[in-house]
């Protein structure tokens, strides 16, 4: 049978380095297939830098004019599709992406050729939204980097929060010096919460700068008496791994827990630390979901034919590791349960306790349109590709 290739964009992430790795191993555990012996793909990696626009098409024209790739694939940021789609359009190929969910898609901007694997943090920020203001009350407040805040998620749990009843909610964003982007001034944000005591602090930081954080909250006398509720991404274990001997107590909303008792993530979490020897981690979770969609289409490919596969990719969904999922935004890309949770760290461990469950909303909701109209970005990288 024929070799596919896969053509995988591949930007520079300082946060998570082996982030690829875990993709295309999970990818091919979802497919049945063993990453270091199968011979159904051949994976073509090419380094996009930054993952802006202009490095991400030229990156895909190379991929898919000289190397001719099948499928086209890779971690990007929803801000490259107004260049990639017609890349991919006109040569009729089938453009398969990655990305964290820092973004709500656009429907505006929608392709039959054109398939998302999304985690869809900016799902759980809403969700965490709705239920800080159901939980502790009104007017809390969001602090987080500049580069955190050119992105969807603080403007998605503002609307989750909203919607939930906020009358007000405050927003610090930290001071930025362009000599030290990895500066870490709280001093003007800690000043506001003791002006104005919030019922809760919301924070939006990705890799070790919410690390420091953290650190920095341990230290302040704000912490355990103003509840600190944190973006999914500060409560993933590999990131607390680092802090928990500070003995932390937070709240965040999860869409993937890895002790999640279903018996498709036990079987996602049992393969892939078997093959990968590392822990099961959010990318190795989102190569494997893609695997499921696709073990089923491997045969209509290597036959080539690929409107089989863009069709069924339109309209399929796998029951994975956590719940239902699809990959084309007309189907909604499936509406996540986001698990509520309390969070203590001790020196042994980090204990989880699920407080509650948050439900999805789809991306072209009325009531999203606004984050559309009002978060004007610079940022073009995908979120952690810093």
């Amino acid at each position: 049978m024929k070799q596919l290739t896969l053509g995988f964009l591949t930007p520079y992430s300082g946060v998570y380095p082996f982030y690829s790795t875990h993709l295309w191993t999970g990818w091919m555990l979802g497919m049945g297939l063993d990453p270091a012996r199968q011979r159904t793909w051949q994976i073509m990696p090419e380094f996009t830098r930054s993952g802006s626009p202009a490095a991400t098409t030229e990156a895909a024209k190379k991929l898919l004019f000289f190397n001719q790739a099948d499928v086209l694939s890779g971690l990007i940021s929803y801000k490259s599709l107004p260049a990639l789609m017609p890349v991919v359009e006109a040569q009729r190929k089938l453009g398969f992406f990655f990305d964290m969910g820092e973004l709500i898609p656009d429907h505006a901007a929608i392709s039959p050729d054109i398939f998302y694997a999304s985690h869809q943090i900016w799902q759980s920020e809403y969700a965490l939204g709705r239920w800080a203001q159901k939980r502790f009350g009104n007017a809390g407040h969001i602090v987080m980097p500049l580069y955190e805040s050119g992105y969807h998620l603080g403007n998605a749990f503002q609307q989750g929060a909203f919607l939930a009843g906020a009358q007000e909610l405050r927003v610090s964003v930290l001071p930025n010096d362009p000599a030290d982007t990895g500066a870490l001034d709280l001093a003007e944000f800690f000043a506001e919460i003791e002006k104005h005591p919030p019922p809760y602090v919301h924070a939006i930081f990705g890799g070790n700068i919410g690390t420091r954080f953290l650190n920095a909250w341990k230290e302040s006398r704000y912490n355990k008496t103003i509840p600190l509720v944190v973006v999914e991404t500060m409560a993933y274990e590999d990131i607390l791994e680092d802090v928990k001997h500070l003995e932390l107590e937070l709240y965040s909303a999860l869409t993937w827990m890895k002790e999640d008792e279903r018996k498709e993530n036990k079987l996602f979490v049992k393969a892939f630390e078997s093959k990968a020897q590392q822990p099961a981690n959010i990318y190795g979770l989102m190569g494997y979901e893609a695997g499921l969609v696709w073990r089923e289409l491997i045969p209509y490919a290597q036959k080539g034919d690929w409107e089989k596969v863009k069709a069924q990719l339109r309209t399929n969904t796998i029951r994975g590791p956590r719940g239902e999922k699809g990959f084309h935004p007309s189907s909604g890309l499936g509406l996540p349960v986001s698990n509520i949770v309390k969070l203590n760290t001790t020196t042994q461990k980090i204990n989880k306790i699920i407080l509650d469950q948050g439900e999805g909303i789809r991306h072209d909701d009325a009531g999203l349109q606004i984050i559309h109209q009002e978060n004007v970005s610079g940022w073009q990288n995908p979120f952690l590709c810093i």
